[in-house]
């Protein structure tokens, strides 16, 4: 609290947070794509995210308002959050007061597979917005952790501006370097991670990308000493792809 900036009127900063993660596997025959899919619709449907997304909404200080849920067939899951700073407060009487913070919490699951590679990809979708006192990014260590992640884009923007005490101008609150100060140092050395940032715009985007690939961690229903070491070079040589052309972005191959 002794940190905190003296304002005059409220805090009107918007802060959006997108975070993206990517979860890649191997699933060779028609059953093991169908089982594979089935196993994340079971894993990541509407209600295990829907608790995922009530625990970031605690750890952001944020008032959950309503919750919106939905599992889609044939696969995948969505589930929204309106979220507030703090409740409405009676001041007395029939009147109320309210802060004007109303922000939301989106996430979204795309679960796939390449028809030729037998490479199968499961991608989640998560979008903070907020505003006021309420501030996304101490929460990435969590939402990594809730996920299998092998790769990982976070977009985080500040827009707008409050005023101190003052009357002055301010565009951010604190003075952020990079995404990646906000991640624990032992999660960011499992990955090689790349920084573009606009200070000019509040403008910060991380990617990372997973630098161990454990062959037994990505078979699906499948024992990695049942595979010959050339299969085995090729199943890791195709993870690899993958993974390199979504952290890049691009088909490089």
């Amino acid at each position: 609290m002794e940190n905190k900036m003296k304002l005059y009127g409220f805090n009107n900063l918007t802060k959006s947070l997108s975070f993206n993660i990517y979860d890649v596997c191997y699933a060779k025959s028609p059953r093991e794509q169908r089982d594979y899919i089935a196993y994340i619709d079971d894993r990541y449907n509407s209600e295990r995210l829907t608790n995922i997304m009530t625990t970031l909404t605690e750890m952001i200080g944020a008032k959950v308002l309503s919750v919106s849920k939905q599992d889609y067939d044939p696969q995948g899951a969505s589930v929204t959050f309106l979220i507030a700073e703090g409740s409405m407060v009676p001041i007395g009487g029939d009147a109320m007061v309210a802060h004007l913070d109303k922000s939301h919490v989106t996430v979204h699951t795309y679960p796939e597979f390449h028809p030729e590679t037998s490479i199968a990809t499961f991608r989640v979708d998560i979008d903070v917005a907020t505003c006021g006192e309420i501030t996304p990014l101490s929460t990435l260590d969590y939402l990594i952790g809730s996920f299998d992640s092998d790769i990982i884009t976070m977009d985080y923007r500040v827009r707008g501006f409050t005023r101190n005490i003052g009357g002055k101008k301010l565009f951010m609150e604190g003075n952020i370097t990079s995404i990646q100060d906000f991640i624990d140092p032992q999660t960011l050395r499992r990955y090689d991670a790349v920084d573009i940032n606009v200070y000019q715009a509040n403008l910060f985007h991380t990617k990372m990308l997973i630098k161990e690939i454990d062959l037994q961690n990505y078979l699906f229903k499948k024992d990695v000493y049942e595979l010959p070491p050339e299969v085995r070079l090729s199943i890791v040589s195709a993870l690899r792809r993958e993974m390199i052309e979504i952290f890049s972005g691009r088909n490089i191959y």
